[in-house]
């Protein structure tokens, strides 16, 4: 948990390819890998980003009490077991427990692998929409509510609590997951960013990725989100006289990106490239943009109604930068040469 200091925060751009295969017996506790994050747990503020790869169905019940845990499934599906309920989460979904809320995560399918945005700050909440109006991004009506359900059972549970940065354990007697009723809205939920309503361009130029945030958690600064959930699902692309990906560019956000399924239009899939599994860090003023292939692509294009319906990408973004554990700056699977896939670009300006 943060404040996350074993390591100089980085200002260069890094990506990992997929966590590698777990030993056989791993449940989705033991599988969590954190990569980094900021701010202070003690002080309710930031974010971090994990990521898990599973084998195993919990039998163990788990809770945090540092910060409330958006679940993002890119392999196999997710039964959550919480005391509010049950919910499914599949690759394409999202789920989130508030924080303290006890759960049990079994696998739907043998292996289970995806990304996990613990947000230590506010609780995550529809943006405000602004001149957009009262129809687009995503709709309150798509979240869905646990279905009711509670365990009675008797025998010895662990129930493991994640408090300050460390885990503590203890053997009840029982199950807690035997709420039989509640009310509130401190509830886990699930959305399908396949119902998101994705609003874009119709002239020209690209838009800030802010208009494809699902959730914001906001920070004492309007404008400046303690972290934000950004999903770039299937649109269309119709911009005319304009370089359709983003362009090259510095931000004052930080970004952990990732990537569910497909491809996604600013990055080259493949081997060594951005892959579902995968993720990219680009912290705060680190340059970045399409790679080199992708610039390439997009510039000899037609300009002619683009359907991008092949990939969901989703951004982490975060006011504050993201300091990598020391397991993650030196893990096997982080890519080096990452910078390589900028190399070769050409001027294209004539004095």
């Amino acid at each position: 948990g943060a404040p996350f200091t074993e390591t100089v925060p980085d200002p260069n751009r890094l990506r990992w390819d997929p966590l590698p295969a777990p030993a056989p017996g791993t449940d989705w506790l033991a599988g969590l890998w954190t990569l980094g994050g900021n701010g202070d747990v003690t002080q309710r503020t930031g974010m971090a980003v994990h990521l898990y790869h599973a084998n195993a169905s919990m039998e163990r019940v788990f809770g945090d009490s540092d910060g409330e845990l958006l679940i993002v499934p890119e392999h196999g599906g997710l039964l959550l077991r919480t005391e509010l309920g049950l919910l499914a989460a599949r690759p394409g979904e999202v789920a989130l427990i508030p924080r303290g809320v006890r759960f049990r995560v079994e696998l739907l399918d043998e292996t289970a692998r995806g990304y996990v945005c613990e947000n230590y700050g506010a609780p995550f909440q529809l943006p405000d929409l602004g001149p957009i109006g009262a129809n687009g991004l995503a709709n309150a009506r798509d979240f869905r509510a646990p279905v009711a359900a509670h365990e009675d059972v008797e025998g010895p549970v662990e129930v493991v609590n994640k408090y300050c940065g460390n885990l503590w354990s203890a053997t009840y007697d029982h199950s807690p997951l035997d709420v039989v009723a509640w009310h509130g809205n401190h509830t886990p939920y699930v959305y399908d960013l396949r119902r998101f309503n994705v609003i874009g361009t119709i002239s020209y130029d690209h838009p800030d990725p802010s208009i494809f945030t699902v959730l914001t958690s906001p920070s004492d600064t309007p404008g400046l989100a303690g972290v934000d959930f950004v999903v770039f699902a299937p649109r269309w692309l119709v911009g005319e006289d304009t370089f359709r990906p983003p362009y090259f560019h510095r931000n004052v956000m930080s970004e952990y990106m990732g990537l569910i399924e497909g491809a996604y239009d600013a990055k080259t899939a493949g081997k060594g490239g951005f892959v579902p599994g995968g993720g990219s860090l680009h912290n705060m003023m680190s340059a970045h943009g399409p790679d080199r292939e992708t610039f390439d692509k997009a510039s000899a294009a037609e300009l002619k109604p683009q359907k991008i319906d092949d990939g969901l990408a989703f951004m982490f973004e975060t006011r504050w930068p993201i300091t990598a554990t020391g397991q993650a700056a030196n893990a096997d699977h982080l890519q080096k040469g990452y910078d390589g896939v900028w190399q070769g670009l050409e001027r294209h300006f004539r004095s």
